[in-house]
Order: structure tokens, then C-alpha cells, then sequence
């Protein structure tokens, strides 16, 4: 195997159930089955991290990892009525949303953000 570096910032590791590790483009809503994606974002503005839609990843929880900057995490109540929950992350720490839960970004400033979750059958939904 011929070792060489891969960009971060724009691709994504994979990590196979068999212990398999692949660099390749990222995929946002899909993954094939059993397979933990890491990719990780330099985001400038609210728009960087889809602020206006929920997201949802229900097969598995996602660790959302602040490198640098700061961000808020907000999860929809799951009675749908009750106030969204937030969490302020800033440089050096990370949160794991539960599997299923829809959950969205806000910036505090210039970010760069890691993701770690299992993509298959996550979704999007535009914020009412």
C-alpha cells in the first residue's frame, strides 16, 4: 500500500465495519451500511451549515466536534412543542446528538467542524 495524505477539508473518511479505512467525496444524506464517515468543514456563515434545515441521522449518533471558532447546537423538542435545546460549543470540544434526533447549527464565528456518524438514511428537512 503506498501511503499518501488526504484533505480534510475536502474529502471524507470512511471507516469499514471489517476495520477498512477509504478516503473519498463526502456524502451529506447517504452511506452505505455500517460504515462511520468523518468529515470535517471550514464554515464562514450560518448558510456553511445549512442553519435553515434540521437534520436527522437514524442510523447512528453523530459527534459534532468544534476544532476552532464556535458554534451552537440546537435539537428539536421531541413532543415538537416544547422549547429547541442548545448547547454552545466552542474550540476543542464536541457533543453527540442521539440517534434520530433532528438537530441544526448556528455560528458564533468562524468554524472549522468535524462530523462522525454513520450517513445511511439521514435526512434533511427545510426549518419552518
Amino acid at each position: 500500500m503506498t501511503l499518501t495524505t488526504v484533505d480534510l477539508f475536502s474529502s471524507a473518511l470512511r471507516f469499514r465495519p471489517d476495520g477498512d479505512v477509504r478516503a473519498g467525496a463526502r456524502r451529506m444524506t447517504d452511506g452505505d451500511p455500517g460504515v462511520w464517515q468523518v468529515a470535517t468543514f471550514h464554515v464562514e456563515t450560518d448558510a456553511d451549515v445549512h442553519a435553515d434545515h434540521w437534520e436527522t441521522h437514524p442510523d447512528g449518533e453523530e459527534a459534532v466536534c468544534c476544532l476552532s471558532g464556535g458554534v451552537r447546537l440546537y435539537v428539536r423538542p421531541l413532543d415538537g412543542d416544547g422549547p429547541e435545546e442548545m448547547v454552545r460549543l466552542r474550540a476543542g470540544t464536541a457533543v453527540i446528538v442521539p440517534r434520530g434526533r433532528w438537530h441544526r447549527l448556528e455560528l458564533d464565528a468562524p468554524s472549522d467542524l468535524m462530523s462522525i456518524t454513520r450517513r445511511r438514511g439521514s435526512r434533511q428537512e427545510r426549518r419552518a
